[in-house]
Formats: C-alpha cells, sequence, structure tokens
C-alpha cells in the first residue's frame, strides 16, 4: 500500500507504508524507568469547541486514551501543557478532567501526576500572596482526588516576582501546604515565553540555582524535577546536582532517547555527564509518549530486559518524528499529538478545542506522517492513511 505526502511547494511524493513490529504489552508496570505520558483531551465533534469558548470534551474518548496509555505500563500526566492548560482547556474543564482521570487510574491501576497551577484566577496581575493561594488551591483539589501533584510554572508567578527571593517564598509556602511529595514543573520559553527569567533569570545556570535551593530547603516535600528546556546539556547539569531521592524527569522532546538511556545506553547520544555522578540517568514525563505509547513502552521493555541495542532501535528513529510534532513555534505541538491520536484511531476527527487543530499547516503534518510511518509509528497503518488521504482530499489534494 502506498502513501501520498505533500511537500511545501506543492508537490505529491508516494512512499511505501510500512507495517509496524508487533509490539507486546507488559504483564506488569515498566521497572528500569519511572515513565509518565503527557496525555491531551478529545473534544466533542459536534461541540462548540472554537476559540474563546469553553471546551466541551469527549469523556469516552478522553479517558480511553489514558486507559490505554496504562495498557502499555506507562503512568499518565494529565492537565498539563499538552492537554492545553493555557491554550484552550478552561478552569471547569481542567478540575473536571482531573477528577476524571484520577477516578480512571484508580480502575486501572495505573500511575497519575496532575497538573497544579494559578490558572483559575482570570486576574493577569496578582501580588505574591495570592499566587501562592492560587496554587494552594488547585494544589488541595488534586489531592483530594487522590492524584500526585506537579507543580507547574506560574505565569502569575513569573509576571509578579520581582527577585529569585520571591520564588523561594512562593513555593516554600505552597510545598508548606502539601500533603506529599510533588513534582516540580520547569517550563521553558519555547513552550511558554511569558515565563521569560523563571526561577529569577534569563540564564539557565543561575536559574537552576535557585531551583536547587527551593528543593534543598523543602527536599522532603519534592518527588521530582520535570525540565522541559529542550536543552539537554542543563538537564544532565541539573540531574547531577539533585539530592537523592529527587528525580529529574525530562520534558525533553528532542533529546530524550540519550537522556532516559542515560548510563544503561552507550551508544545513546546525549552530552558529557560526570561518570561518577550517582544519577546517570533521567526518567520520562513526555508530552512525545502520548505519540508513540506502543514503541516507548517496547523500549523501555527492553532497557528492563537489559537489552540496550534493542532500546536504540526502538526509540531512536521516533525522535525525529518528535523534533517535527515539537517543531517551533513549539507551543503549538499538541496539533501533532492530537493527530497522531486521529491517525491511530484513538479518537473519531481530528479536531481540538479552541480550534488549535488549525495550527499546523498540511506540509507539516504530512511531514509527521512521513516519519510516523519510518518510525513505526503507525498504530494501524491502513486507517492512518485513509484518514490521511481523507484530509489531504478535503483540502483538494488528489492523493
Amino acid at each position: 500500500m502506498t502513501l501520498t505526502l505533500l511537500g511545501a511547494d506543492g508537490a505529491l511524493v508516494r512512499q511505501n507504508l510500512n507495517e509496524p513490529p508487533p509490539y507486546t504489552r507488559p504483564s506488569g508496570v515498566l521497572r528500569s524507568r519511572v515513565v509518565y505520558a503527557a496525555a491531551h483531551v478529545v473534544p466533542l465533534r459536534h461541540g462548540d469547541n472554537t476559540p474563546g469558548r469553553p471546551a466541551q470534551i469527549d469523556w469516552d474518548a478522553t479517558l480511553g486514551f489514558r486507559r490505554m496509555i496504562y495498557s502499555w505500563g506507562l503512568g499518565v500526566a494529565d492537565a498539563m501543557d499538552t492537554a492545553q492548560r493555557n491554550m484552550g482547556l478552561d478552569a471547569v474543564a481542567t478540575r473536571e478532567l482531573i477528577a476524571r482521570s484520577a477516578q480512571v487510574a484508580r480502575e486501572e491501576g495505573g500511575s497519575v501526576v496532575v497538573g497544579v497551577n494559578t490558572d483559575h484566577v482570570e486576574s493577569e496581575h496578582i501580588p505574591l500572596r495570592e499566587v501562592a493561594d492560587a496554587y494552594r488551591y488547585q494544589l488541595h483539589f488534586a489531592e483530594e482526588q487522590g492524584a500526585a501533584p506537579v507543580l507547574m510554572a506560574s505565569r502569575h508567578l513569573a509576571r509578579a516576582a520581582e527577585s529569585p527571593d520571591d520564588y523561594r517564598r512562593v513555593y516554600r509556602d505552597v510545598l508548606r501546604a502539601a500533603s506529599g511529595p510533588v513534582v516540580l514543573h520547569w517550563l521553558g520559553t519555547a513552550f511558554d515565553p511569558s515565563l521569560a527569567g523563571y526561577f529569577g533569570a534569563d540564564d539557565w545556570r543561575s536559574a537552576s540555582d535557585v531551583l536547587r535551593q527551593v528543593i534543598e530547603e523543602n527536599a522532603d516535600r519534592i518527588a521530582g524535577v520535570k525540565m522541559s528546556l529542550l536543552d539537554a546539556a542543563a538537564e544532565v547539569s541539573v540531574r547531577e546536582r539533585l539530592p537523592d531521592g529527587v528525580r529529574m524527569f525530562t520534558g525533553d522532546d528532542f533529546h530524550y532517547v540519550g537522556l532516559i538511556g542515560g548510563a544503561d545506553v552507550p551508544g545513546a547520544p546525549q552530552p558529557a555527564r560526570d561518570p561518577g555522578a550517582s544519577r546517570q540517568h533521567s526518567d520520562a514525563l513526555l508530552g512525545a509518549f502520548a505519540a508513540i505509547t506502543p514503541i516507548a513502552s517496547a523500549a523501555i521493555q527492553a532497557l528492563d530486559a537489559g537489552d540496550p541495542d534493542r532500546y536504540l532501535a526502538l526509540l531512536a528513529p521516533t525522535e525525529q518524528l518528535s523534533r517535527q510534532v515539537f517543531a517551533a513555534p513549539t507551543a503549538f505541538y499538541k496539533t501533532g499529538v492530537a493527530f497522531l491520536a486521529w491517525l491511530n484511531g484513538h479518537q473519531p476527527a481530528f479536531q481540538m478545542v479552541a480550534g488549535l487543530h488549525s495550527a499546523r499547516s498540511l506540509p507539516h503534518l504530512s511531514r509527521i506522517v512521513e516519519l510516523a510511518n519510518a518510525a513505526h509509528a503507525l498504530e494501524q497503518p491502513e486507517l492512518a492513511v485513509s484518514r490521511w488521504h481523507g484530509l489531504l482530499a478535503l483540502n483538494g489534494v488528489d492523493a
């Protein structure tokens, strides 16, 4: 069967369609790494999910996607930026998503972490005291649902903070209110330009010093750090300085193969690291893994089995696909995640809340199809081709 691709110049190219390898679901949770896939939301096909409207979510498809992730042995990171926080997912829908997702996690015996932010506050500018109050409000709700919190970077805090001390103060106040350990999220400006200068500095080295101070002052309240700077060297530097018991969860969708593989995969490309460091790999909390869940599972299963060559063979080809999904403007990567979910049969239509499915061009999507085919990431190839060719036809392209 052939696949029709659309170039940026309008030219059509036809390629052979690959069959996916027979990936096998694990018999239990994955062992060698802690892995979360950051899941997206699926809108109602008939809902008014136009820009500025409250999100109308297809709960069956949205929760079914999470059950699929659990079936492959991964955990779910929910209500994060992949789920369109600050880009269409409103506060009411966010709370319902957290409650429903936590219930599914209990039913499936899966692990779930959820985003905690200040984004329910409508005012753009609030004082630091109200930033801490807003964080605590969402923190308590997440804990009441039985979900582990991920303390996301707050736009309100970025606007209000005037010094590194302001960040330390707010995080200290919020972490004191936590009933258990939380994950801190450091989101880079490629994902959200309004977070420039987070942790009190534009330079990642200075900012990481503040982050480390926050961790050291509250070590008993912090389970890990998710870094999403798309800078592997920065992640390795911070990872090697984390206190014992605090995990590094990579959010680097450009370099995850080497960062997750670490010292266990000598051939994996990654920046220089201290061979004497106690922590030689990152765990994962990735939007990319929601797009390639079966492959991610198979790769970590290979590490569980002590087979780093198979890990590389499976996961390395997906990195180029992920780089296309997360290409600048990176904030619109969610479109690629939803597009692949549609191609793979996990949602009935290529739609997103706030109409974000229109955020990428047809040639951009075509390149995603091409790379997904090359990486064996099309779970039902014939369905994927049928849907992709139908989208081309809808846009006047004869496939």
